[in-house]
């Protein structure tokens, strides 16, 4: 029988404001699910339930008392630990920041909250979200709901796996090279990137870098851009905070496909790609992209764009966290590490090269969309791989330069600052979540995520093509 965390977070919401059901009955069925499954997955690393079961009671008596409710009132919600939540320890992943409880939430969590959302708990990322793999030295591991052994993908890996299981009907997640979208796309869940801004970040310590975004995740994508909706706001703490667009804040219509152009292509030009994953790409966009009023094969140029992720990942990194590398190095995870040495390797003239060829696919990027509406690609370059290794090393004999090559699906577009939706494509050829991602220009998050939608009623029509579920009887046998 489906239980009520079960339910899409949209129908919830509905539910609850009809008095159909009782925040307080969601917020015990989601604690039951986290208790049954998560010694299975390790995705809520740190759980708040005394406060989240107060303040539910509170959302019940403000629903029976008729008293103007927020677009997420009475739904739970993880936040992912790297975002700073009130008196709820926030580690990042990190031993050297095992203990640290925030005196005050970030932005996106005080907005999540301000309209009714109740944190249920933390979810799990690698440490200081660096790397595809959501495994740290604090907590640990995150497997994937489909198979525990193998990777749920990352860094926003807890967040995907508490939706998947039902912990909660949202969930946030963040992004630079793909850290919201690859889990998304590994464990069968929605998640959406927004332009740079669209979620003000006032924690991040690098203000004028624009690559990474706090983005949302559900089940759907109409979940997703309901979290969207409250996460959204301005704040001249975070530079590229601009004028909000209203119809974020509006209920989600699909797109009339129809009328939408869209460029198909199966690694954005250059970026490594498993044989397998190209075929089952051809064979699932053949499925759909007759519903388009024209979708063509067609790449992106993306020229240079492995040295320009990296050189201005690097630049990041060592402006984060050199510090910390430099007096701390032993209790740091390796992916950190890489990515402070390999900045630290860079010089001057690599950095304002790096600059110019960003500018470049930035601008190209742009003009594409004269053409075209919608760019759609896969959401990762392979299956999830076993989690007891820290990343991919190579594709079909193929090695890889860097640890994150095998992500250039997903750092590419963050290249361009574009926005992104992620949505669930069936399986792959081992039984695993595949993805796609629908992409557009920054500035064009409502469309995108209506053509998202469009397209998500499209595949779910389709049972080849349909989002999977897990096998939650498993998990709970395996806790």
């Amino acid at each position: 029988m489906t239980e009520l965390c079960d339910f899409d977070a949209v129908e919830l919401r509905r539910r609850i404001g009809t008095k159909e059901i009782s925040p307080v009955e969601l917020l015990e069925s989601c604690i039951q699910r986290t208790e049954d499954v998560d010694g299975a997955v390790n995705a809520m690393v740190t759980r708040c339930y005394d406060r989240a079961r107060a303040e539910a009671k509170i959302a019940e008596r403000r629903v029976l008392q008729g008293e103007d409710l927020g677009v997420l009132h009475g739904l739970p919600v993880g936040i992912k630990d790297l975002e700073a939540t009130e008196g709820v320890r926030t580690t990042s992943g990190s031993k050297l920041l095992a203990d640290h409880v925030p005196e005050e939430d970030q932005l996106s969590v005080a907005n999540t909250r301000a309209e009714g959302a109740i944190v249920i708990g933390k979810t799990n990322t690698p440490e200081f979200g660096t790397g595809a793999n959501t495994r740290n030295l604090v907590f640990g591991v995150t497997g994937n709901p489909f198979d525990s052994a193998k990777t749920c993908g990352g860094s926003s890996g807890g967040s995907a796996v508490a939706l998947a299981t039902g912990m909660a009907p949202l969930a946030s997640g963040s992004d630079f090279g793909g850290s919201l979208r690859t889990p998304a796309g590994f464990c069968g869940v929605a998640g959406f990137r927004p332009s740079p801004g669209i979620v003000p970040s006032e924690k991040r310590p690098v203000g004028l870098s624009p690559f990474s975004v706090l983005g949302s995740m559900g089940r759907t994508i109409s979940d997703a851009a309901l979290l969207l909706s409250a996460q959204v706001s301005i704040d001249p703490r975070d530079p590229f905070s601009v004028d909000l667009d209203p119809a974020l804040l509006d209920p989600l219509t699909p797109a009339d496909l129809g009328s939408v152009r869209a460029a198909i292509s199966a690694d954005l030009g250059n970026a490594p790609m498993s044989a397998a994953y190209r075929d089952i790409f051809k064979a699932r966009s053949g499925m759909f992209r007759n519903v388009f009023a024209d979708a063509e094969d067609r790449d992106p140029d993306f020229t240079d764009v492995h040295t320009c992720f990296e050189v201005l990942r690097g630049v990041t990194y060592v402006a984060a966290h050199g510090e910390r590398v430099r007096n701390h190095r032993n209790d740091i995870s390796p992916n950190v590490v890489d990515n402070v040495d390999r900045g630290l390797k860079y010089n001057l003239e690599d950095v304002a090269q790096a600059h110019l060829d960003q500018t470049r696919i930035a601008r190209d990027w742009l003009a594409l969309f004269d053409e075209v509406d919608v760019v759609i690609c896969p959401a990762a370059s392979v299956s999830p791989f076993a989690h007891a290794n820290w990343s991919v090393s190579e594709i079909d004999g193929q090695q890889m330069d860097t640890y994150m090559r095998w992500l250039a699906i997903t750092y590419m577009p963050t290249m361009a600052t574009a926005c992104g939706a992620v949505l669930p494509c069936g399986v792959d050829d081992q039984g695993m979540p595949f993805g796609i991602q629908v992409l557009g220009p920054p500035g064009a998050d409502r469309h995108v995520l209506e053509v998202a939608r469009a397209l998500e009623i499209v595949l779910a029509a389709n049972p080849e093509t349909a989002r999977p579920v897990p096998d939650l009887a498993k998990l709970i046998k395996t806790t």
